[in-house]
């Protein structure tokens, strides 16, 4: 009853990530629906339950908009302490941040142009783009959704394979 469960605003949009106790509850009072499933059967003594993995509120919640601050600890949250180069995941504090265009060549610091890397990587890009260096991103930096909270980034490295088609970064990933 503890798991995780992803909280869709009406129109799709993750707003939260909440309980499965909490999620049912919301489902019972008719405030959600089931979107997923996560397979698990919750079971009480007069029925069972499927667990569900992500719901949908039935009314839309306005959200009021809210900018992400570009700071070094969100650029990892996105980035899920994974180097964007080699695909390797490290602790942050063995991860530093790499301008894609380098600073020198007018790169700004912004969503945009600000990645993951660990430092053989860094060394080995130098102030070069990757496309001089020889190296591939593995998914083109991008700023976070308005509505996409804290919450849901420090789940999405473990986030149950059902949340990724609604959340912002899956379009993302080039295969």
């Amino acid at each position: 009853m503890n798991g995780r469960v992803l909280v869709l605003n009406a129109s799709y949009e993750p707003i939260n990530v909440c309980t499965e106790r909490r999620a049912i509850v919301m489902i019972f009072k008719g405030v959600a629906r089931v979107e997923e499933y996560n397979g698990h059967v919750i079971r009480s003594a007069r029925m069972e339950i499927r667990a569900p993995s992500v719901i949908r509120l039935t009314d839309y919640i306005h959200i009021p908009y809210k900018n992400r601050t570009l700071s070094r600890k969100n650029i990892l949250l996105r980035d899920h302490s994974t180097c964007q180069y080699c695909g390797q995941q490290f602790p942050p504090s063995e991860l530093t941040l790499d301008h894609v265009i380098p600073r020198s060549r007018g790169g700004e610091s912004t969503w945009d142009n600000l990645v993951a890397c660990c430092r053989r990587c860094n060394h080995r890009k130098g102030n070069r783009t990757p496309e001089e260096a020889g190296m591939k991103l593995i998914r083109p930096p991008r700023g976070f959704s308005p509505h996409v909270s804290r919450q849901i980034m420090r789940y999405l490295g473990r986030a149950d394979e059902t949340w990724r088609k609604y959340l912002f970064y899956e379009s993302d990933v080039q295969g």
